[in-house]
């Protein structure tokens, strides 16, 4: 079975016939245009969690509330989204990315700043934090990571970095929170994912969009990197 093959039923499965993935990241390059695309988008089942949009600032990408005054727990769902330093770029579940950002402003690393976070605090379902980030500053090099709880206790957490090779134009890895819908929610497990990613900028962002669920689907937004480095930012918002 080849790649393109995989992604498809991926997608299929696990995006399109899936009612609540949760936030999700795709990080690959397009088949319609020569750029490198970070994809990200949020979910929600409570009115908490659909009380948000997109908000972009330059090249920083940051969820906000649409209503400030039912906004519940804003250290989990409001947060800056997608960042980024001269030739690398970062998506985040949560602030998790500013760790990522400040770390390697300082000369850190991806893994060593996810080193010191946890997974969210939200028993009982302890929401992984997903993370990505493309570096460009050289041969292009993909990170991905996972923070869980642990299985056999939740008060821990377990740290799983991928350093995956770079995906060919039309393919993309992608994370979840969660693997479907549960109470409580079900936990993101196994390796990325390959998805595709097939057309230009605003057809990509379009599947996934028309492919989340009505319902649950708040937010979507997509980064687009030429090969000079240059990036531009899109989103759609539900509210």
């Amino acid at each position: 079975m080849n790649d393109t093959r995989i992604a498809v039923q991926n997608f299929a499965r696990h995006i399109a016939s899936n009612r609540y993935p949760g936030r999700g990241l795709v990080i690959g390059r397009s088949a319609g245009v020569d750029a490198w695309l970070l994809l990200y988008w949020i979910m929600g089942r409570s009115d908490s969690s659909r009380n948000r949009r997109f908000a972009i600032e330059g090249p920083v990408l940051r969820t906000e509330p649409v209503d400030p005054a039912k906004l519940d727990a804003p250290e989990l769902i409001i947060y800056p989204a997608m960042l980024e330093l001269p030739g690398t770029y970062i998506v985040a579940n949560g602030d998790q990315s500013r760790t990522v950002y400040d770390a390697l402003r300082g000369g850190g690393t991806f893994e060593s700043a996810l080193a010191t976070r946890e997974r969210e605090p939200d028993a009982p379902n302890y929401t992984p934090r997903i993370s990505g980030m493309l570096d460009l500053n050289g041969p292009p090099a993909v990170s991905l990571s996972v923070l869980r709880a642990n299985p056999a206790d939740p008060a821990r957490t377990d740290r799983l970095t991928y350093r995956p090779d770079p995906p060919p134009p039309g393919l993309g890895l992608c994370l979840t929170t969660y693997m479907g819908d549960g109470d409580p929610l079900p936990g993101f497990s196994g390796d990325p994912l390959l998805m595709p990613l097939e057309g230009g900028v605003e057809e990509v962002m379009g599947t996934y969009w028309d492919a989340l669920d009505e319902e649950n689907r708040v937010a979507i937004a997509l980064k687009s990197v030429t090969r000079d480095g240059v990036s531009e930012l899109k989103s759609i918002n539900r509210f």
